[in-house]
């Protein structure tokens, strides 16, 4: 390719700019993204400078040579004005002096500027084109070895594939965030993937959903009935209503009707075309039909493994039977050790857990669950002789009984509030990401009680492997509250495992001594009733802020400032909201909180991430599972530190959190895995208790607002509360109580499996003489 003036390589765009690139200041090697400055040889931007700094996904950028940028111009409220590439290409040089300069530059390592020379001064000016044409080429050139000559052609031969392959992905209208992306998951064979089923990306591409891979597929020639597309829609409509609803299946006739819509543009979509697909799926094995019930298959066999765990509980012969003076005996031991007395409620709880080979023990805060899970594993210990303290196992002789919640905060609570080990069902499980978890049925994890806790939150893909990683004679007691926000994944396994009726299920509902002075579970109770009394009056543990939306932020600050100077730390204060965007959201909230409590410094480093901006001491979200440090999806840490480069042998700058004992190092391609933590949302909130909970409620909020999620947010809260806001915001919420039911067939078909399905009820119009002979 020869270089070319600024407007004949990108006609779609009204500006660019070619230049060389001379420092990169920063590049994430996993994406691509980029920032660096480059020398401007001609453009018609409105540029006086001879530099500007240029931000995007550059997969491949070497300095010192000549590129083409389209973008826009923006001014970074920061760091000033900048190029926002949307697309670039390499031009190649076309001089004689220009070849050389790019033959001996760092893209080439060993080949300096008199073998350059010798290149040029044997192949012409067209080098790089002749040996891209006929490798053997080079044999020409004299005192050229056969490894130099591997390492030009092989390095040439590269860069002309990846960047044949970018321009070919610009060429179908995508920019360079988009084609990187997929040239990481394709590499050379990107443009054929594409070219034979676009709708590919939509299963392996963040960022790209149906209507952007049909708008592709369009431009290939795949449109109206073609089978392609149709099946493509099928799949797509069923996993956005399992990923986002929670839908474990859908009905056929509904999902029929809704793909057609999907479809259907400027042609209609015949009934028998979509049954055709619908057919042809069914029969590849990506989906399922379970009468007219439409599956994505992992959520089918999921299901299928949840209820063939759920039945080899149930249906397995106790080993240990205990006599009913060996558990009272058992259980007066219990009280004296922990001077204490359990409620009838109480001990009827524990006995069905001791007798049982699975139980669900459920109610809202106050109720005692916690001392319930203690008097459970103190009592169960005692009737089978076990220690307690884990110094008293090894591998050898692992700990019998299991105490485990689906996030890592969750686990913490549940370890503190019993004073027994605890963790995460991933650890436990041995889950590392790809590869996958290290138990299943083949390798089931060992002990002889597993107590799971915040079950509410396990969804039902997490349910499945734990079920199906148990081994024989274990006892399983599920814990958590059947009103609070389901699961984030697809499934409400809690709920259906109550509503099958093949579990005994304890329900907690007396509220006891230590909670009974506390009206922020009195609150929470008149939610869960959908009774509210009077918001506004000020309680010790509690009070109401009347405000308008756009003062909400002003007052949580003004609200945190006041606990901060009573003593509180930051971490002890947790804002929650239920949007990010917004005035009143998340995002808005964070940055208000973050130079309140962690202000800029000069003897604090801070970095800089996309629109985040991190600083030492600042309160931390992990936002994805990493089983290799530790850290789940939930956990809040604290940046203890910031490096730069040059300080390390790491070639990016590097920040670390502390989460409680453990540091985790994040480099910055990495810290897409973080997000500031002063204001969370409620979903991440939950298995999490805190000190002060500040929860703003405004009609900004419609669509979130729900009785559920009210009641999860107020019960995250330990001492104190504080609601700001629009009252009427507040009872309107409280008074939507139509939770979005799941489709999901787990209580039934459970019920189905065990043969618990009742007899259809009689007529009572029908005589006896028709009874016998029916």
């Amino acid at each position: 390719m020869t270089e070319q003036s600024a407007m004949d390589l990108f006609p779609d765009h009204k500006t660019s700019i070619k230049g060389e690139p001379v420092r990169i200041v920063f590049q994430n090697s996993e994406n691509g993204y980029t920032v660096m400055i480059v020398k401007i040889n001609e453009t018609n931007e409105p540029i006086s400078e001879k530099e500007i700094t240029m931000v995007g996904f550059f997969p491949a950028v070497h300095l010192y040579e000549t590129y083409q940028f389209a973008g826009k111009l923006k001014t970074h409220p920061r760091y000033g004005q900048q190029y926002e590439v949307e697309s670039y290409r390499k031009l190649l040089p076309k001089s004689k002096s220009g070849v050389i300069s790019y033959l001996s530059g760092d893209l080439f390592p060993g080949i300096g500027k008199k073998t350059a020379e010798a290149i040029v001064d044997e192949l012409g000016e067209n080098a790089i084109s002749e040996i891209l044409n006929d490798p053997s080429c080079l044999s020409r050139v004299p005192k050229l070895d056969e490894a130099k000559s591997t390492m030009i052609t092989g390095t040439l031969l590269k860069n002309e594939g990846l960047e044949k392959i970018l321009i070919g992905l610009s060429d179908l209208g995508f920019g360079s965030q988009l084609a990187m992306k997929i040239y990481q998951a394709y590499g050379n064979e990107s443009l054929e993937v594409i070219q034979d089923n676009p709708y590919q990306l939509i299963q392996d591409i963040e960022g790209i959903g149906f209507q952007r891979a049909d708008e592709l597929a369009a431009g290939l020639g795949i449109s109206g009935n073609h089978p392609s597309r149709i099946q493509a829609a099928y799949l797509y409509w069923l996993n956005e209503r399992a990923m986002n609803d929670g839908h474990v299946f859908m009905p056929e006739e509904e999902t029929i009707a809704e793909v057609r819509q999907l479809l259907t543009s400027t042609e209609e979509i015949s009934e028998d075309d979509l049954i055709r697909e619908l057919d042809t799926l069914e029969k590849d094995g990506n989906l399922v039909r379970d009468d007219d019930h439409l599956y994505l298959p992992q959520l089918f066999f999921a299901e299928k493994g949840i209820i063939t765990g759920i039945q080899k509980l149930i249906e397995q012969e106790p080993e240990d039977e205990y006599s009913e003076s060996e558990f009272l005996e058992a259980l007066g031991k219990v009280e004296d050790k922990l001077t204490m007395q359990y409620a009838e409620s109480q001990q009827c709880a524990i006995r069905e857990a001791i007798q049982s080979s699975i139980m669900i023990l459920t109610g809202g805060p106050g109720t005692g669950k916690t001392t319930v899970i203690r008097g459970i594993v103190e009592v169960y210990a005692e009737l089978n002789s076990y220690s307690l303290d884990p110094k008293d196992y090894d591998d050898d002789h692992p700990y019998p009984i299991l105490l485990v919640a689906p996030t890592g905060r969750a686990a913490k609570r549940m370890k503190e509030s019993t004073g027994l080990p605890a963790v995460t069902i991933h650890r436990l499980l041995g889950w590392n990401g790809g590869a996958g978890y290290a138990h299943d049925e083949d390798n089931p994890i060992e002990g002889s009680l597993l107590i799971v806790d915040e079950m509410s939150m396990v969804d039902i893909w997490l349910a499945n492997q734990l079920l199906k990683s148990l081994p024989e004679e274990m006892k399983m007691v599920i814990v958590g509250d059947e009103d609070q926000l389901p699961s984030v994944g697809p499934g409400q396994v809690l709920s259906d495992l109550i509503q099958s009726e093949a579990i005994p299920v304890i329900r907690l509902t007396d509220i006891f001594r230590q909670a009974q002075g506390s009206s922020i579970i009195e609150l929470a109770h008149e939610i869960k009733e959908g009774k509210l009394t009077d918001l506004t009056e000020p309680k010790k543990d509690r009070r109401f802020f009347t405000c308008h939306q756009n003062q909400v932020v002003d007052l949580i600050c003004k609200v945190s400032a006041a606990a901060e100077k009573k003593g509180y730390h930051p971490k002890d204060i947790q804002v929650l909201a239920p949007i990010y965007r917004g005035n009143a959201g998340i995002e808005r909230i964070n940055v208000a909180l973050q130079e309140l409590f962690n202000p800029p410094d000069e003897q604090k480093r801070e970095l800089t991430y996309g629109d985040h901006l991190f600083r030492v001491h600042d309160k931390v979200l992990q936002l994805v599972n990493n089983p290799d440090e530790q850290v789940f999806n939930g956990d809040i840490g604290e940046i203890s530190a910031i490096f730069k480069a040059k300080e390390t042998t790491d070639k990016e700058d590097t920040v670390i959190v502390t989460f409680d004992s453990i540091e985790v190092k994040y480099l910055k391609h990495d810290l897409n895995q973080l997000t500031l933590a002063y204001c969370c949302s409620i979903h991440k909130a939950q298995g999490s208790e805190f000190p002060i909970v500040i929860l703003p409620i405004v009609k900004g909020y419609h669509r979130m607002l729900k009785r559920n999620l009210i009641y999860t947010a107020v019960t995250r809260s330990k001492d104190s509360l504080v609601l700001c806001g629009d009252e009427q915001a507040f009872i309107q919420a409280v008074s939507r109580n139509d939770v979005d039911r799941r489709n999901s067939s787990l209580a039934v078909k459970i019920r189905e499996r065990l043969h618990l399905i009742p007899e259809p009820a009689e007529d009572p119009e029908t005589n006896q003489d028709e009874k016998v002979e029916k």
